[in-house]
């Protein structure tokens, strides 16, 4: 299991501990949440963030997309150092040119639904896909309550990837902590985004490392 800190549930004026729990942890990717205020509520990261973040840490940054017209912002992003790139099947008109553009470029291309868009339009774009983001509560928001309805979808995606032998991954965002990560790896999760359960841990680089274990079964 890869855990993908979320850096939107550290302390905001602390970055550069924020990644530092992230490093010492031993996270996989440090997950980044960008939101424009218009396809969610909240207003978060520009890309000079990303730029910013990119030069202290040696980990993956996978940046979401969570943006009413992705398109647009691509290129700031990817030139600032996104390494995965996901954007939300909702707000693409051109879905397929736009994972292109993101592969392109080197980056690894990712594609977020909500709850309440079905995954089923998703199968047939999996050759294309690194990995497909599974929201587990309403984008926009961080400490929502898990919403189990949605490892449903886990389920058949990871059994079209077995089907076809595909190597897309598939990552579960939102209300991820200790009491329902073992429902998302028994689904079949590749990567985990946690954001209050490390950040709001009294040891957040132990909490990464007992996420994990949980993950895999482990007794904690």
């Amino acid at each position: 299991m890869k855990i993908a800190p979320s850096i939107l549930a550290a302390d905001l004026a602390e970055m550069t501990s924020a990644l530092q729990v992230c490093e010492q942890g031993r996270a996989d990717l440090v997950h980044v949440d960008v939101m424009d205020g218009h396809f969610v509520p909240n207003l978060t990261f520009g890309a000079p963030m990303v730029a910013a973040l990119a030069k202290h840490t040696s980990l993956p940054l996978d940046v979401h997309l969570m943006v009413k017209d992705p398109d647009r912002l691509l290129k700031d992003y990817l030139d600032a150092g996104a390494s995965w790139v996901t954007v939300h099947t909702e707000a693409c008109a051109h879905l397929d040119r736009t994972l292109s553009v993101i592969r392109e470029r080197g980056a690894r291309a990712g594609v977020a639904i909500n709850p309440a868009t079905p995954v089923e339009p998703l199968r047939d774009l999996l050759p294309l896909l690194d990995h497909v983001l599974v929201m587990t509560v309403n984008p926009g928001f961080a400490g929502q309550p898990f919403l189990p309805y949605v490892l449903d979808k886990v389920e058949r995606l990871r059994a079209w990837i077995g089907e076809r032998g595909h190597a897309t991954q598939i990552e579960v965002d939102g209300g991820i902590g200790e009491a329902t990560i073992r429902q998302a790896a028994a689904a079949g999760v590749d990567v985990c985004v946690a954001g209050s359960a490390i950040y709001g841990a009294v040891n957040p680089v132990a909490q990464i490392t007992k996420l994990r274990a949980l993950a895999e079964g482990e007794q904690c």
